[in-house]
């Protein structure tokens, strides 16, 4: 493999709190070794158009504390195409870059393994979510930030909920996977937490209002991914059923989480894997998302990393357990 000289960056897919923090990591590490590292805006999108910026360390010096994304980041239905991955390789080499750090989910890096087929630039993979779906890592840049914004809010919620003695419904993000109701609904004391892994959740919940839940609470806190099956509005249907007289509101959370900044956890994280990622590509390592495991920094191959919709068995049993 020949001398790495300058790195290309960039983020894709959604934003999430701790990617900065990544950007500022490699940044330094690159500098550290002599290695120019060059931004790519809006991700793939950038590749393709040419969008390319220096990044130096006065660039970075003050970013690991905000949210967001200073690369900024975006979705390419171009770069899907052999026409748009081309591009983006012929713009890349004019730049002069010859690896790169790509921090997304599995889409990101589903691409990357796409571009290798035309390409044999190294790169190296972070992954950034607020989902922490992803095999490969305990955790996700943004997840810690995202379920400490969802707890907040539900804490407030809890707040008026017991002033009125209503049912709150409140929805947060996850698509296709349940890691922040889960993690948010335990640490809130929600009295239910629906997720898309399972669909015993609702008949739970439905039983145990069922079983007069006034008698033991003065208000009742629901927490529901947006990928359940049921639904938030069905959820409150199903309780209106039971007790037309039930007051409930239903909140959705919704981008609140992705934004903010990021939490002490995430910015370690992001900076740990931004250090890691260049001393994988320093060491020839090429296709392959770093991660932490056990406390432990890790690399898996991009055909291993992929979207995990299994909880562990300990979590179902403490939402069994305190729901």
């Amino acid at each position: 493999m020949n001398k790495i000289g300058n790195i290309g960056i960039f983020t894709s897919g959604g934003d999430s709190p701790g990617m900065n923090a990544a950007i500022r990591a490699v940044v330094k590490a690159a500098k550290i070794n002599g290695i120019k590292t060059t931004g790519i805006i809006k991700g793939y999108e950038g590749m393709i158009d040419g969008k390319f910026v220096n990044i130096d360390e006065q660039a970075v010096n003050n970013i690991a504390h905000c949210g967001g994304t200073i690369l900024r980041t975006a979705r390419s239905s171009r770069f899907l195409t052999v026409e748009g991955r081309q591009q983006a390789l012929g713009n890349i080499q004019n730049e002069g870059i010859d690896a790169l750090i790509a921090i997304g989910g599995d889409g990101t890096f589903k691409g990357l393994l796409a571009f290798s087929e035309i390409s044999n630039l190294p790169v190296i993979g972070i992954p950034g979510t607020i989902d922490n779906d992803l095999t490969g890592t305990d955790f996700t840049l943004g997840f810690d930030t995202a379920v400490n914004t969802a707890l907040e809010s539900i804490d407030k919620i809890r707040d008026t909920a017991d002033a009125h003695e209503r049912i709150f419904i409140v929805e947060v993000m996850g698509r296709d996977a349940g890691y922040i109701a889960i993690n948010s609904g335990i640490a809130s004391g929600a009295e239910g937490v629906l997720i898309p892994e399972s669909t015993a959740d609702i008949d739970r919940l439905i039983n145990m209002v069922k079983r007069g839940w006034k008698k033991e609470h003065s208000s009742l806190i629901i927490i529901v991914s947006e990928g359940d099956e049921t639904g938030a509005a069905e959820v409150a249907h199903q309780l209106k059923h039971i007790d037309e007289t039930f007051d409930i509101r239903i909140t959705i959370l919704g981008h609140v989480q992705r934004g903010g900044n990021p939490s002490y956890a995430d910015r370690l994280l992001g900076t740990k894997m931004g250090v890691i990622a260049v001393k994988a590509l320093l060491n020839n390592e090429t296709n392959k998302m770093a991660g932490i495991v056990r406390n432990q920094m890790i690399l898996t191959p991009f055909e291993n990393v992929v979207k995990q919709h299994t909880i562990d068995k300990d979590m179902f049993e403490l939402i069994e357990l305190l729901t």
